[in-house]
C-alpha cells in the first residue's frame, strides 16, 4: 500500500498528516521519500535537438507511442 501527498510548501506538514500516516501504517515498516515538485519543467538543448529531429522524419516510417513504448519493453524489458 502507498500514499501519496501534495504539498504546496514543506511549511505545509504537520502533525495531522503524521497521525493519518501512522493510523493507515500502523506498526507496519515503512519508507518515507521526500523530493521537490518540478512543475516547471524545462526541454534542455539537446531535447529540443532531438524533438527537432523527429519532427523531419517521413512520416511513413512514423511509429506511434503505444509501438514506441512495446519495441522498448521488449528489447529492455521496462
Amino acid at each position: 500500500m502507498y500514499t501519496t501527498y501534495h504539498l504546496n510548501s514543506a511549511q505545509d506538514i504537520n502533525s495531522d498528516i503524521l497521525d493519518a500516516i501512522k493510523a493507515a501504517f500502523k506498526s507496519k515498516p515503512i519508507t518515507i521519500t521526500v523530493e521537490e515538485d518540478h512543475e516547471d519543467f524545462e526541454l534542455s538543448t539537446e531535447m529540443k535537438s532531438i524533438l527537432d529531429e523527429r519532427l523531419q522524419e517521413d512520416e511513413k516510417t512514423y511509429l506511434s507511442a503505444e509501438d514506441s513504448i512495446n519495441q522498448l519493453n521488449k528489447k529492455y524489458g521496462l
